[in-house]
């Protein structure tokens, strides 16, 4: 395992400065890991660890370094809660624990940083140094989803019947039958903007392949044909 300084060089150079939150993320990763037994970082070859981070930037590319865990790798998900905190899961036993920063951090920062200029240097060395058990806190947690369901089959390929378009790694949902994407199921986080063009009769009309979505129906799908309940404005089609 990597020490404490090399994984903080690592995060440095990837992120091209050292912040407080980074050096949060490298101390959590390196305390998951040891918590759980497992060496790290993990090699992209070796997935056993799975972690869940509270939310993005330099905090979770501090945990990537440290464990190894990658979006691309699919061994890091992001459950954006406003949290520097973290769950660590050994996929091969189930175990988890949900790591955070103890309350007491920021105000005991400056104790373990006396030559700081300023605040925010101060929480940079006092993080760095402080000790593990005033830095940070720890609760063993169990997943209210299994992991087979949170990663999915990464072989796993189908086409949503409302839009057509491809769904991989076992994210389909079933509803009124039919096999559908997220997006076309209700769960979007976007909502179609595509501008309407003028005949020149002055009516509108839509581009070539847009599809016609109503509450309560798809309509212009010839591979789903039933009635499906519920309201499908703004479903992202």
């Amino acid at each position: 395992m990597n020490s404490l300084d090399e994984f903080l060089a690592a995060s440095a150079a990837l992120h091209h400065h050292l912040c407080p939150r980074q050096v949060l993320g490298v101390r959590m990763g390196m305390l998951g890991g040891r918590l759980l037994g497992l060496a790290l970082p993990q090699n992209a070859a070796r997935k056993r660890l799975l972690t869940i981070v509270e939310t993005d930037g330099c905090f979770t590319d501090g945990i990537a370094v440290a464990t190894g865990c990658r979006v691309g790798r699919r061994t890091l998900r992001v459950e954006d809660f406003g949290k520097a905190a973290a769950t660590f899961v050994d996929t091969d036993t189930g175990q988890a624990v949900r790591i955070a920063p103890s309350r007491e951090a920021r105000e005991l920062a400056s104790e373990y940083a006396p030559e700081a200029r300023h605040q925010w240097e101060a929480y940079l060395v006092g993080y760095w140094n402080m000790p593990e058990r005033l830095l940070l806190s720890w609760q063993w947690v169990k997943l209210r989803s299994t992991v087979e369901a949170i990663v999915g089959e990464a072989d796993r390929r189908t086409v949503c019947q409302a839009c057509q378009e491809e769904i991989i790694n076992q994210r389909e949902v079933i509803q009124g039958g039919c096999i559908l994407c997220r997006a076309c199921a209700g769960q979007a986080y976007y909502t179609a903007a595509q501008p309407e063009t003028k005949t020149t009769a002055g009516d509108s009309t839509r581009p070539e392949g847009h599809v016609m979505v109503r509450s309560g129906q798809v309509t212009g799908i010839t591979a789903c044909t039933q009635e499906f309940s519920g309201d499908w404005r703004g479903s992202g089609l």
